[in-house]
């Protein structure tokens, strides 16, 4: 079992923002969650972590209802990573992933050896041992980044969820980021914006259209001129052309309007 939602809903002053989501991601596999702004991807990825409740539905975590779980305990299982994070506190880059430490260790206990090798070994995972002492305000956007999925691992998941992480990258960190994550070899959820990336770069795709889920599987099957036609109002031209089985997609246009 893994992390599930099914039938979950979630509105805000009235206004639906989920409606009858279900999703399971693939046991250690990276799941793209794409969809036009407003479409509901980040609120599903905070039903999925627990930092939101659903108004009707359930989220489950091995079969077990989110809710009934210990924030400490989920947070043992369910590493998050946020679009982007910022501190006014005088931190250096080993601080910031030993945060990732905390459902794991007593209140006000100092580090334990467990505590230290997987901080250790979360700074070699994501090339950042020699940055290790360097004050994280002098990190740049992609570095930041990385510093957060270090912190992430250093929680020890066997989920990693993602709220559009290559905003506000550029093209090279954008690619070293989802590479990272892809190499991880566990459950991963990424909410993502460029499709090219998520055909590039996922296994399993989930698409959302108005609080609703409108299509699930794998790029090549999901990522269709049609789809993306209906779902982002845009011609699209989806070709392989290097016969690896993930599409490439070139946007076209919007489609002109009846009567132009």
């Amino acid at each position: 079992m893994t992390l599930s939602a099914d039938h979950v809903s979630r509105a805000a002053a009235g206004t639906p923002i989920l409606d009858g989501v279900s999703i399971t991601p693939p046991p250690g596999v990276m799941t793209g969650l794409l969809g036009p702004n407003g479409s509901g991807k980040s609120t599903l990825l905070r039903l999925l972590c627990g930092v939101l409740a659903p108004a009707s539905g359930v989220v489950t975590l091995d079969g077990r209802p989110l809710g009934s779980l210990r924030r400490r305990d989920v947070a043992r299982r369910v590493a998050v990573v946020e679009q982007q994070a910022d501190t006014l506190v005088e931190l250096t880059v080993t601080d910031v992933v030993r945060l990732g430490r905390i459902p794991h260790r007593r209140p006000w206990a100092p580090p334990a050896e467990a505590d230290e090798r997987a901080v250790g070994d979360a700074l070699e995972r994501t090339g950042l041992a020699d940055r290790a002492d360097q004050p994280w305000h002098t990190l740049s956007g992609g570095e930041r980044q990385r510093v957060q999925i270090a912190r992430a691992l250093a929680q020890e998941p066997r989920e990693l969820l993602l709220d559009e992480p290559t905003n506000h990258l550029d093209i090279q960190h954008q690619h070293e980021l989802l590479h990272l994550v892809r190499t991880l070899a566990i459950t991963s959820v990424v909410a993502l914006h460029d499709l090219n990336l998520a055909a590039m770069y996922c296994d399993h795709v989930v698409v959302l259209r108005r609080g609703r889920v409108v299509a699930t599987g794998t790029p090549r099957d999901v990522l269709t001129e049609t789809l993306i036609a209906d779902v982002y109002g845009v011609r699209a031209e989806v070709t392989d052309p290097d016969a690896t089985g993930r599409p490439h997609i070139r946007v076209l246009g919007a489609p002109a309007h009846k009567g132009a």
